[in-house]
């Protein structure tokens, strides 16, 4: 897999990683009860650039720290990027990503719901499932950034509907 490097709010960075374990159900650490995060260290940003790596390979559009077995209120999204299947110069097939807008929530809080929308979501810890589930069309959303800054944003669409999906 191919994956260009990107200058994010997460700094410059080489979108290198290791690929984490995704937990399936039943796995208890899917049911624990999550902590705050209160340390912004070296530790977390690497934690979270590789929650972001194991989402692209996986390949999802988000990923929450309990699905790596980190029982943090942690989740990764990137509804914008897209995967295609190229050819190398030696005959292999692999996937190139573009588009990269990864984002990382930390102690998320959702207020503001307004409007429902329908959705057909999947999960990676449930695979091959995929189910209609009613979501906020928009909210708002008050969280901290991986260096803890806090901010607050409305989303809505597929971002509103993924941000719910992870918090969840």
């Amino acid at each position: 897999m191919n994956i260009p490097a990107k200058d994010t709010d997460l700094g410059s960075y080489q979108l290198k990683g290791k690929v984490l374990e995704i937990f399936t159900y039943p796995a208890p650490v899917l049911k624990a009860k999550t902590q705050d995060v209160t340390e912004f260290n070296d530790e977390l940003k690497s934690l979270c650039h590789d929650m972001i790596y194991t989402m692209y390979k996986a390949p999802g559009i988000g990923l929450a720290a309990p699905q790596v077995g980190v029982s943090k209120k942690i989740f990764v999204i990137d509804t914008d990027y897209s995967r295609d299947k190229v050819l190398t110069s030696s005959g292999h097939e692999e996937y190139q990503l573009g588009n990269l807008n990864p984002l990382v929530f930390i102690n998320p809080i959702l207020k503001e719901k307004k409007g429902s929308v329908l959705h057909q979501e999947g999960c990676l810890s449930f695979p091959g499932v995929f189910e209609n589930v009613k979501r906020a069309e928009t909210l708002v959303v008050e969280y901290q950034e991986i260096n803890g800054t806090k901010r607050e944003q409305e989303v809505s669409g597929l971002l509103s509907i993924c941000v719910q999906h992870e918090n969840d």
